[in-house]
């Protein structure tokens, strides 16, 4: 059965404001959280930018559920940090954590002053920060050279079970990559026939059995009109096409990029209603797609009033009907 998750968008609020609502979350009945892991948010307008790392070991001590983060080492992280930093919170919360991870977005990762590389060479960076990481949660020595280097790296805190590395794919091309060597895939919710194109591509590549992950973007609110104001006051910044979101470098450049998307150019990019039935509808589809894990992000800033009512109305709805079709096919046998 697919378990919905809540996301913590640190673009959006207050490190404090998100253990807040990911307590909420808890208390509603969301089965797990994620959160995002930027240095810039998308857009002056989001206005903030917490540390992931730094949340979560909070966060998960007073939230017992599952929590994953996207991230992308290689450049702003070099991969045995990340290593280590996963292991810790393994290690600490077992079984509770699972990391992915991307090729990443110039608007965080060139911070460090280096050149932006393409496409090509940042999937093969990230294939060998995810060799590394492996590596290194299995107890070994790592000396690596290429693109990126790591020196007589050992980690002496590990759990005994690793977290798994899930494979974070936008497009079909890599989400066919990613099939052959994540523990699974993450992507978001594109139209659906795109996203079958996505989910049909993972397993083609080497993902058949392997969990698949779903970031789904929606803005919920008390009335139609609020949930487009408010889903394109915050959102507009984030429906763009795939080159342009991984190569603009600013929240600056991303508002430039942003102004002339007009409130209704959301509607492809985000899922936007008043009606839960109408939410419940659209989040049946990503289960008969075979997600197994759904994180719901409310892209607007009225988390309470959104947790409060998928809590009440929306989720119990999804687990129910999973829950009917599970006993007709036991029944059927």
């Amino acid at each position: 059965m697919a378990k919905f998750s809540y996301h913590a968008s640190h673009e959006q609020f207050k490190p404090g404001e998100l253990l807040q609502y990911a307590q909420m979350a808890y208390q509603a009945g969301f089965q797990g959280i994620s959160c995002s892991d930027h240095f810039h948010p998308w857009s002056e307008t989001q206005g903030e930018s917490g540390y992931a790392w730094s949340w979560l070991g909070a966060a998960m001590q007073a939230v017992p559920l599952p929590f994953g983060v996207v991230c992308a080492p290689g450049q702003r992280y070099h991969p045995a940090i990340i290593a280590q930093s996963a292991a810790t919170l393994a290690s600490m919360f077992p079984q509770r954590f699972w990391l992915a991870l991307g090729s990443g977005q110039a608007l965080n990762e060139k911070i460090t002053g280096e050149a932006w590389p393409c496409k090509e060479q940042r999937n093969a960076r990230l294939k060998e920060c995810a060799d590394v990481i492996r590596a290194l949660w299995a107890g070994e020595t790592v000396t690596h050279y290429g693109l990126v280097r790591v020196e007589e790296a050992k980690l002496y805190t590990r759990s005994e079970i690793p977290p798994l590395i899930i494979g974070a794919a936008i497009t079909p091309q890599t989400a066919e990559w990613v099939g052959s060597w994540a523990d699974g895939m993450i992507t978001i919710s594109h139209p659906y026939e795109m996203l079958k194109e996505v989910v049909n591509a993972f397993r083609r590549g080497g993902g058949e059995g392997k969990p698949m992950y779903l970031k789904v973007q929606l803005s919920f609110a008390e009335d139609e009109e609020t949930a487009l104001r408010e889903a394109h006051e915050q959102w507009r910044t984030n429906i763009f096409k795939s080159p342009v979101l991984t190569d603009l470098r600013s929240p600056q450049q991303f508002d430039y990029a942003a102004q002339f998307v007009k409130p209704d150019d959301m509607y492809e990019s985000v899922k936007i209603s008043s009606d839960p039935q109408q939410h419940i509808d659209w989040l049946q589809k990503y289960i008969e797609l075979g997600f197994d894990n759904i994180t719901l992000h409310n892209v607007n800033k009225q988390q309470q009033r959104f947790i409060e009512v998928f809590g009440e109305k929306v989720l119990p709805t999804l687990v129910q009907e999973q829950s009917h079709q599970t006993a007709s096919l036991v029944s059927s046998r």
